[in-house]
Parts: C-alpha cells; sequence; structure tokens
C-alpha cells in the first residue's frame, strides 16, 4: 500500500490513509496524511499472538477461519464508523484499499463511493476452475474437476464452512447490510470497482471466470528503501556459498514453527543462513545459533534478495511476490491465514516447494531446500517469472488504472449515489 500512496500524493493526489498508530511514521514520509484507528481496535506493529493471544498455535482449516473471523471480520464494524467519519469531513472520489478491510467495503456501500482493492493475497473470489478458498487444490478445466469444485463448495459452504458464512451474515446485519447470497469468504462485502493484483498472470490461476475489473500491474515496491547501516556481516554475502533467506513473517510469526526448526536444517549445510524474525530477536529463545546462520529483525528485500539463492518462507504474499521478482525460487511451510493458497501457487508455478505438512521436521526443510539447489528447473522458471514481473509496471501501473477509474470508468459495486469530493480541475 506504500508504494501507490506515494505515487499518489507523487502525482498531485490528496491522500488521507486510515491505518494503525505503528504506521503513523511511514504514512507521514509518503506524503499522504495520517487518520488513525479511533473506534477500531489497532493492532498495528503486534505479532498475531501479541493481539490475539487465543490464537497461538492454531494451524490449518481452524487456524485460518478463527483468523478471518476475528482478524477482518469482527473488527469491521468499528472500521466503517471510524471511515464514516472520516467521510463526512472531506467525501473522497475513491476509496483504495486492501482486500481486507472490510469497514472500508460497509462505508462504500452505504454511500455508493468507488472502491479499489490493491491485493494482498491470492485472488479472492471463488471459479468453476477452483475448489473453495483455503482447501489449497489446483485449478482444473477438466468436466471432472468442475464437478468436485461443485461439490465441495456446496460442502463448503453448508457443513464445513457454514459458522462463517453466517458470521459474515451477522456482521452485515449489524452494520444495517442486507446479507450476500454467496458463500464465506464472499458474502461480506461487494467486488470492488477495480481488483489490482500485485502480482503477475504467471503467479495466478488462470480462471475462465475471473472478475473482468481485475488487473495484473506486478510488484508494489516502495521508491524508499528504508535507510541504516547494513549489518556488519554484510560481507559475507559475497557468492562464495550460497545464501538461504529464512523469513518467518511478521505477523503470523510463530518462531517453533519453521525459523527453529530451519537454523537446526540448514546447520551444517554448505549455505549461509540469513534469518530474519519480524519481532525482536532477543523476544525468541533460539539458544546458541548455528556458526552458518545470521539473525536479525529486519533486512531491507531490496538489498537481500538479489544475493539470495532461495528463500525459505511462511508464505507471506508480499515476500513471495518480492521474491519472484528477483527470480528467487522459493521453499514455502505454510500453516496459518490463506498461506496455504499462497504456497500452492509457488509449487503451480513450477518456482518452488510447497511443504504441506502441519508439523516440519529439520529434515524436511533440509531436503526441500537441497533440491531447489540443486535442480535447474526451479531457478530457471524463478528467472521466467522474474522476466514477466519486469514487464509490469508495478506502482505506476496501479495508479494508471485508478486514475483511469476516477476519469469516469463505470462503477461494478452497489448501486447507491456517488458522493464525490473536489471539482472537476481538482486532482482527487
Amino acid at each position: 500500500m506504500l508504494s501507490v500512496a506515494e505515487e499518489l500524493v507523487g502525482r498531485g493526489h490528496r491522500v488521507r490513509w486510515y491505518t494503525g498508530a505503528a504506521f503513523r511514521e511511514s504514512v507521514r514520509r509518503s506524503g499522504a496524511r495520517f487518520e488513525p484507528m479511533r473506534a477500531a481496535y489497532d493492532f498495528s506493529g503486534m505479532t498475531r499472538e501479541q493481539a490475539f493471544p487465543h490464537h497461538a498455535g492454531l494451524t490449518g482449516l481452524n487456524g485460518m477461519t478463527t483468523g478471518f473471523r476475528e482478524i477482518f471480520l469482527d473488527p469491521a464494524p468499528d472500521q466503517m464508523a471510524d471511515l464514516l467519519d472520516l467521510v463526512e469531513v472531506e467525501p473522497p472520489d475513491v476509496l483504495v484499499t486492501d482486500e481486507t478491510i472490510f469497514g472500508a467495503g460497509f462505508a462504500r456501500e452505504h454511500l455508493g463511493l468507488r472502491q479499489v482493492w490493491v491485493s494482498t493475497s491470492v485472488y479472492l473470489f471463488s471459479s468453476r476452475d477452483t475448489a473453495p478458498f483455503g482447501l489449497g487444490l489446483f485449478p482444473s478445466t477438466a468436466p471432472w474437476a468442475r464437478v468436485r469444485n461443485a461439490a465441495l463448495r456446496l460442502a463448503a459452504h453448508h457443513v464445513v464452512l457454514r459458522g462463517l458464512r453466517r458470521h459474515g451474515d451477522r456482521i452485515r446485519s449489524r452494520v444495517g447490510l442486507a446479507p450476500m447470497r454467496k458463500g464465506p469468504f464472499e458474502n461480506v462485502v461487494h467486488p470492488p470497482d477495480l481488483y489490482l493484483m500485485s502480482t503477475v498472470p504467471s503467479f495466478e490461476y488462470p480462471l475462465g471466470d475471473m472478475l473482468p475489473q481485475t488487473r495484473f500491474v506486478g510488484p508494489l515496491q516502495s521508491a524508499t528503501v528504508p535507510d541504516g547501516d547494513l549489518p556488519p556481516w554484510w560481507d559475507e554475502l559475497d557468492g562464495r556459498r550460497p545464501v538461504v533467506h529464512l523469513t518467518q513473517g511478521t505477523v503470523a510469526n510463530d518462531w517453533r514453527r519453521l525459523l527453529a526448526p530451519g537454523l537446526e536444517a540448514l546447520a551444517e549445510e554448505d549455505v549461509t543462513v540469513i534469518a530474519t524474525t519480524g519481532a525482536d530477536p532477543e523476544d525468541l529463545d533460539l539458544g546458541p545459533l548455528p556458526g552458518n546462520a545470521r539473525l536479525c529483525r529486519f533486512v531491507p528485500h531490496a538489498h537481500l534478495l538479489p544475493r539470495t539463492d532461495v528463500m525459505v518462507t511462511n508464505g507471506g504474499y508480499g515476500g513471495v511476490n518480492s521474491a519472484l521478482s528477483h527470480g528467487v525460487p522459493l521453499v514455502v511451510a505454510a500453516a496459518t491465514e490463506e498461506k496455504h493458497e499462497v504456497g500452492q501457487r509457488v509449487a503451480w508455478s513450477g518456482a518452488g516447494i510447497h511443504l504441506r505438512k502441519r508439523r516440519l521436521s529439520r529434515h524436511d526443510i533440509r531436503d526441500a531446500v537441497r533440491r531447489v539447489l540443486s535442480e535447474p528447473s526451479f531457478v530457471r522458471r524463478a528467472g521466467e517469472l522474474r522476466a514477466e514481473y519486469r514487464d509490469h509496471g508495478g506502482r505506476s501501473e496501479a495508479v494508471d488504472r485508478i486514475e483511469e477509474l476516477v476519469s469516469g470508468g463505470p462503477s461494478t459495486g452497489p448501486s447507491a449515489p456517488r458522493r464525490s469530493g473536489g471539482s472537476e480541475t481538482e486532482k482527487p
């Protein structure tokens, strides 16, 4: 989102950014005006376990559904209240949000505003060519697969995910909106007027019924590389041996799931391991580090990925796309949220391996890394994806599409009267 805000501001648009307090300074540096969360629960800067302690240890379907309900659905009414207050002060020409700020979708539906989604994960909507979201199955257009998909959707809607679907109906009722006759994940808000996918077509399943307002714009990367000195061990990344970037992510970062077994798995390998924690490393009980490992909270991908040979990750969408945009193949060990879907796309695209086990052993991680480093097909496919990413304009292309929508593209959303701020001569 930072890259889109920077580009909008750079073109002279007025941007008000509603987000958590932990991002206040980043917002201000972008040139946008920071608007804090007031009624809504602000868990910015926290790990999932800090913000929702009872989520600790949740994985698989239970981890995904509990996270979706409590992280994304439950805060939405308060988000809507905050946004309605902001809109009353200065009506916007367009809402530009990620796809999980459902409060923005509610505000849009009440007021008839245009909305753009900037993707933070894989394509969200169901298709006849795929199984229900969250199952992590490959797509297929074969007749038997479409029958399978329809049967699985029926089971998901009415049995497996029935509680989540009903919870979405209750949330909509709470904010004065009628229920939507759709399945779980899709019965909360209407599709946006423009859906910007921050990836390339070859990393997303080819769906015959994808929303026509979907546009692939490539990686959305900030023009600003974080300041600060590089770590003292930086000169060790001199190409003499492979570099493995081991990352646990910034939200779903239970270090016991991937970080600890990953360090153990690679301790005897002839590689340099750069492990990033997301949380303060001093808060983690990792014990003595292997001699070939270096640990820190964060290293800018713009610096690290050009020197990386393989990335081992929990499947965060942004990190995966960043790696592929640099031609880095992946080992994905997903556990929570929608990350199994991300991992399956890595495997489907041929750019890496998805480890689907609930509990990983050091042998699982070690063998996967060895395979990615030794089999040329993974590096070759990641390189092909890198070339495709370079053919897209990223932040510039994204804002081109937003400007096209605001300047007169048709709305595909709810048909309430549209409220607009600014005159024809003003930037939105």
